[in-house]
């Protein structure tokens, strides 16, 4: 197999900001930014003049303003899914290893940076680009792109799938291998913190706040789209009218570009669908466009001969000089060749009259006129073309052109589309029909153009982007969402599209694309070389090459902006409900205390004082047998992960104060990075994570009050290094203290709940680059399609016998290890070589540890 016989897509062109890494989170806080960015609520309507709507809080305290707050996006992981692959074949070669991937051309260039030359490159600089995966909320990480990365102007496609507006309760996936969700069980109501914020963001005033939280994010959108970009809204009929509305306010009226209607499915047969009125067969996509007068837009067509309605029209065949009218059955029994030469008559007169367009013509000896009012639609000496090329139905009292399937075999799509019904390899519960979206898509982007999801999901739009060579950005608050499309990219094939710039590989360029002749009467009466439609969803493939997805980050919204001591007064002043919710975890910490999942054992605080440190929250007394001890308390975001910056200036805190032992960390989620520093002893103070039970976010959402097991402590992932005969090492992963939401219990050593684990073999400390994946949870099918594709081009190159200096073998043993919790064997290069290993449960949670190796 040749070295580009592997490939994926690269945007060798566009940059990106440096922006930090989750390692050095705060690092960038000597750049001064705004702290929020503010965006005009009305920024096209006249509230005196021009319709519009009124709901409740539209504007909240009279503010006609929307204030966001501007907050740093941070890098987790580097994924390239060829220095994945790379481990799923055995190259044979006579020289050296071509297969090296430069990390510099993948993912940037900073990696050729010391630490200290990173942060001054943060926001500063730019660097190769990169597909993006951001876990957070949309407004706050879409504004985070606004203000700190001056993407506005730089988006050609938005694409927003939000939630109908009809109920919301039947949409949380909680575990990444299990769609099946029930309402109204407190057992499927989810656990991640950004998701129930989301929720109660959304629902909290019904319809109300549903329509404050589409426009927020809406306004948004429009600063990041270009001046030829367009955004699609998918919608059900229950609010299509109130969506209309709102984007006509925002975008304004005059960029409303159509309403497309999808059909979703062949029929109203389900006994739900027993009405006393019309049933919904279909959903709407709202399409408006940045600047309707420079929007880009590409004409997509369908084959005519996939429409069978097209022979209603299309229906007379001519053979050995006799024209008859073709019965349906007859249709499926002629060949390709022979369907393109079915034709229909059409006439040869256009409205009005013209003297000289109205002239007789002799047929047969038979002279034939045009109606009064009416001319030919060609010159005289166009209608003898026609008469030579055969193109004309010579009937009793009128001439008919011939226009044959053939002649354009493409129909222009219109904003019906009837074609896309149903959506195969369901991954999540809510998942998009691809279809729709790769047709919104062909339609308004070109390669290389950059589109965004704000409602990531199983993340269709970013595969689907991918697919075409678009660069692509998906957001979503789940980390059960971003999993699923993560895991779906990495193991994702494409096919190879052949560039129209073969040498620079310049993908905005374009493809080669199949073209098709668009024969009319015009061309061929006046002898013209026909005009060509371009089918942007038909380009040429080269079977012989495998592409999968190209590089992207996986990336997380920074939980909390640093706020000095007076700030942080003032807010707690003006939130009596965060005043209620710590009250609410004090108080179960002092009736249940914190249980060790494992040993069962409890600390109950005697009593807990509040503090006023912005890292510090309370401290607590507890007694453990041998007198009163005192512990400090640091409470997470209450919607938000605990991040490692967090847990280290908890920990400066407490260590000044040198008169605790224990320093608990109390979140409902926790950063992957959080693993290496805490459950551990530094002089002296013990470092504890703590998961909180989600029935104190939940409140009014569970019906059952779990207060007894409130708090419960969390181990690491359980890994061992094994020394192999031959110097290297290999990783493997004995267990993980899992707490499972569902059962309110910890997991000692649970292997079973594993979704997927993967490591970096060559940990630098600040770039977590994804080297091996391992799927051990569900079905072992996740790189069937690889394992497949790379079978078909070894098996094509066998048959031409090509000479060169690799050629592929399909290593089934390293197919059989992907599915393992045992790492392929790693080179040990010296002292101090580090791996990194991240464990996913079927939660979604994330744990990460950090190992020295020696050889």
């Amino acid at each position: 197999m040749k070295k580009d016989q592997l490939t994926s897509t690269k945007h060798l062109r566009d940059k990106k900001a440096v922006i930090p890494t989750l390692e050095n989170e705060g690092m960038e806080e000597e750049i001064v930014f705004e702290k929020k960015k503010i965006y005009d609520l009305d920024p096209i309507i006249n509230r005196d003049q021009d319709p519009h709507l009124v709901w409740l809080d539209k504007y909240k305290n009279d503010n006609y303003e929307l204030e966001v707050d501007v907050r740093s996006l941070y890098r987790s992981e580097h994924i390239a899914p060829e220095i994945i692959i790379k481990n799923l074949y055995r190259l044979r070669e006579h020289s050296k290893d071509p297969d090296q991937l430069s990390l510099t051309e993948m993912f940037g260039n900073s990696f050729e940076l010391d630490e200290f030359e990173k942060i001054s490159h943060y926001y500063k600089h730019t660097e190769n680009w990169t597909n993006r995966m951001i876990l957070g909320d949309s407004l706050l990480v879409m504004n985070s792109l606004v203000a700190k990365e001056s993407m506005q102007g730089k988006v050609q496609m938005i694409y927003l799938d939000p939630p109908y507006g009809i109920k919301y309760g039947s949409n949380w996936q909680i575990r990444m291998n299990d769609r099946n969700v029930k309402d109204n069980d407190d057992a499927y109501i989810t656990h991640e913190p950004e998701q129930i914020k989301a929720f109660r963001d959304t629902w909290e005033l019904g319809i109300h706040s549903y329509l404050s939280y589409l426009r927020d994010r809406l306004l948004v959108a429009k600063e990041l789209l270009t001046e030829s970009g367009s955004c699609f809204v998918q919608i059900s009929d229950e609010n299509l009218h109130l969506v209309r509305c709102l984007l006509d306010e925002i975008f304004g009226s005059e960029n409303f570009c159509n309403i497309i209607t999808v059909r979703k499915t062949g029929s109203v047969s389900s006994p739900n669908a027993k009405l006393s009125t019309l049933g919904t067969l279909g959903d709407f996509i709202i399409w408006y466009s940045k600047n309707k007068d420079n929007v880009k837009y590409r004409q997509v067509f369908s084959e005519k001969l996939d429409d069978e309605k097209i022979f209603d029209q299309y229906n007379l065949f001519e053979m050995e000089g006799d024209i008859r009218r073709l019965k349906s059955n007859e249709i499926r029994t002629l060949s390709l060749e022979q369907r393109l030469n079915i034709f229909q008559s059409v006439s040869l007169e256009s409205n009005g009259y013209s003297e000289s367009f109205h002239f007789p013509v002799s047929v047969n000896n038979r002279l034939y006129r045009p109606a009064p009012a009416r001319h030919w639609s060609t010159t005289e000496k166009g209608i003898s073309k026609l008469l030579k090329l055969d193109r004309i139905l010579v009937g009793d009292n009128k001439l008919r052109f011939k226009k044959y399937l053939g002649d354009f075999p493409a129909t222009p799509i219109g904003n019906i589309w009837t074609d896309l019904m149903g959506t195969n390899d369901l991954q999540y519960v809510v998942q998009t029909n691809g279809k729709i979206i790769e047709r919104c898509l062909l339609m308004t982007t070109d390669p290389g153009d950059l589109v965004i999801d704000p409602t990531c999901g199983s993340g269709t739009t970013a595969y689907v982007a991918e697919h075409w060579g678009r660069r692509w950005i998906t957001i979503d608050t789940s980390r059960i969402a971003l999993n699923i499309a993560k895991q779906r990219l990495m193991t994702a094939v494409y096919p190879y599209y052949k560039l129209y710039d073969d040498v620079g590989k310049d993908i905005r360029q374009g493809f080669i694309y199949k073209k098709v002749p668009h024969i009319t009467l015009k061309s061929l009466a006046n002898d013209e070389p026909p005009e060509e439609e371009t089918l942007y969803d038909q380009p040429e493939l080269d079977k012989n090459i495998l592409r999968v997805a190209g590089s992207f980050t996986v990336e997380t919204l920074q939980s909390l902006n640093p706020i000095s001591p007076e700030e942080l007064e003032e807010r707690q002043k003006e939130a009596p409900s965060d005043q209620e919710f710590e009250e609410r975890i004090f108080s179960h910490l002092r009736t249940a205390g914190i249980r060790n999942g494992i040993k069962n054992e409890h600390a109950r605080f005697v009593r807990i004082d509040k503090l006023t440190n912005q890292y510090l929250h309370a401290e607590g007394y507890y007694s453990n047998g041998d007198g009163e001890k005192k512990a400090y308390i640091h409470i997470g975001p209450k919607f938000g992960s605990v991040s490692k910056k967090q847990v280290s200036e908890a920990f400066k805190e407490a260590r000044l104060r040198k008169d605790a032992n224990w320093l608990v960390i109390l979140g409902f989620s926790f950063e992957a990075d959080v693993e290496n520093i805490t459950d551990k002893q530094y002089a002296g103070l013990q470092v504890t994570k703590v998961r909180m039970h989600d029935d104190l976010l939940q409140e009014d959402l569970s019906k059952k009050d779990r207060k007894g097991a409130s708090f419960v402590t969390i181990g690491e992932p359980d890994i061992s290094v094994n020394a192999l005969e031959d110097g290297r090492v290999q990783v493997e992963v004995c267990g993980l203290d899992l707490y499972d939401p569902i059962k309110d219990e910890v997991k000692s050593r649970s292997l079973a709940d594993i979704n997927y684990w993967y490591l970096d073999d060559d940990y630098n400390g600040s770039e977590f680059v994804t080297k091996q994946i391992f799927f051990c949870g569900g079905d072992k099918n996740a790189f069937d399609k690889v394992k497949r594709s790379l079978t078909e081009i070894s098996k094509r190159q066998i048959k031409k016998k090509a000479e060169q200096t690799l050629r592929l073998e399909i290593d089934e043993e390293v197919f059989d290890n992907l599915y393992g919790f045992q790492s392929f064997p790693i080179e040990v290069k010296d002292r101090g070589h580090r791996v990194a290993v991240k464990v996913v449960s079927q939660f979604g949670e994330e744990s990460m540890k950090v190992i020295e190796v020696t050889k």
